[in-house]
């Protein structure tokens, strides 16, 4: 790891063409990254997982002492391929195990206080300060995830792609009378507080509707020998493909992927998130690559916490010291950072205790792969993981 020095806003303009693009892979409900990156030749491992450890047998062997989760065995294959870099041990001081705080500290970047706006919300204003074009970030999944809000910065939400943005569908007329209406309804009548709300509401409902146009050729236009499975997850990111494809100018993509707060059935419920997950994440990137459209997309995978050390005799309850991914073919994959001690006096209160703060891992995306100054977005500075983008 190295300490980031700033660099120049090179992403300026709202239309890819080869422009680095960031798809963001949110695992709701705090992924147990010890039964994901499974530390097996530790026979402590076993010893505080007497229910949900994996069986040694299973593990895919990475370095001879850690191994992937049997149901990664696609996203192994990126691993061999030197496209995906696994973060050992991540998080930030003083852990809360709030599902609800831990993944606004995530989505913010501030572990000590409560803020409007979200990383990625202040990254798109960076991007396109004069808010050139609606879809510079688009969101899939249910509501706006936090990471992607900031005052006067537009940012689409979709839940499924065939379909958004019905009022498209209308004739000429009818559609200008059905926009002219939502504009008299979110327009104010005076500045106040609550008028100011309401213009921020009429500002987000208009971009939706502007983005909905834009979007809704996507599909149409799209064609591929990749089949996605039916999970919500597989869907998501066959729509950022759609977006990504139809050459829209998006540079900031998420998509969410819930069920991982695995506090019984562990043994049944984590590795058909963790199939839907390697397939969904394979398929997309068969997908781009299908089209020569891989090479400026970095997906990064994160969760708000993990998993206590000791299972709870069925599952495994909120602790920390999580880890995360970055996938893609500029990635220099390979282990990054120590994997946290299992040794009694090494861990956090009977959790891992995190090796690097994610805000590390956040300078490293804006600064090696977006090409800007991590530190007024991140409000700090913070050691990044060396070389883990190729420029």
């Amino acid at each position: 790891m190295t300490t980031i020095t700033d660099s120049t806003n090179g992403s300026n303009g709202s239309h890819t063409s080869g422009q680095p693009v960031l798809v963001v892979l949110q695992l709701s409900g705090g992924n147990d990254f010890m039964n994901t990156v499974v530390p097996y030749t530790d026979g402590r491992y076993y010893d505080y997982r007497q229910v949900s450890a994996v069986p040694e047998a299973q593990v895919i062997d990475i370095d001879g002492q850690v191994g992937f989760h049997p149901a990664m065995a696609p996203l192994k294959e990126l691993y061999d391929r030197n496209r995906l870099a696994v973060i050992q041990g991540i998080g930030y001081p003083q852990p809360d195990r709030s599902h609800f705080r831990s993944m606004d500290i995530w989505h913010t970047a501030e572990p000590g206080k409560f803020v409007n706006e979200g990383w990625l919300g202040k990254t798109i204003r960076e991007i396109d300060p004069e808010r050139k074009n609606v879809l510079t970030g688009v969101s899939f999944g249910q509501g706006l995830p936090r990471a992607m809000a900031a005052p006067n910065t537009p940012v689409i939400a979709v839940a499924q792609l065939e379909g958004y943005g019905l009022l498209t569908s209308l004739p000429g007329q009818k559609q200008r009378k059905a926009l002219a209406t939502f504009e008299r309804m979110y327009t104010p009548e005076e500045t106040s507080e609550a008028a100011m709300i309401l213009n921020h509401l009429g500002h987000t409902g208009q971009y939706a509707l502007e983005g909905a146009s834009l979007l809704k050729a996507a599909p149409d236009q799209y064609h591929s020998t990749v089949e996605y499975s039916d999970d919500q997850l597989a869907q998501s990111l066959k729509g950022i493909a759609q977006v990504h494809l139809a050459e829209l100018g998006t540079r900031i993509f998420y998509a969410q992927f819930g069920g991982f707060d695995v506090h019984a059935m562990e043994n049944k419920v984590q590795p058909d998130l963790w199939s839907k997950v390697s397939r969904a994440v394979t398929d997309f990137f068969d997908d781009l690559r299908e089209h020569d459209a891989a090479d400026n997309v970095v997906m990064m995978i994160f969760s708000e916490f993990g998993r206590r050390i000791r299972d709870n005799g069925g599952g495994t309850d909120h602790g920390s010291g999580g880890g995360a991914f970055l996938v893609g073919d500029r990635v220099n994959g390979g282990l990054y950072a120590e994997y946290p001690s299992l040794a009694p006096d090494r861990q956090l209160d009977g959790d891992l205790r995190f090796n690097n703060d994610f805000r590390g891992l956040y300078s490293s995306v804006l600064d090696q792969w977006l090409q800007m100054s991590p530190a007024p977005i991140l409000n700090g500075t913070f050691e990044q993981f060396d070389g883990i983008i190729a420029n």
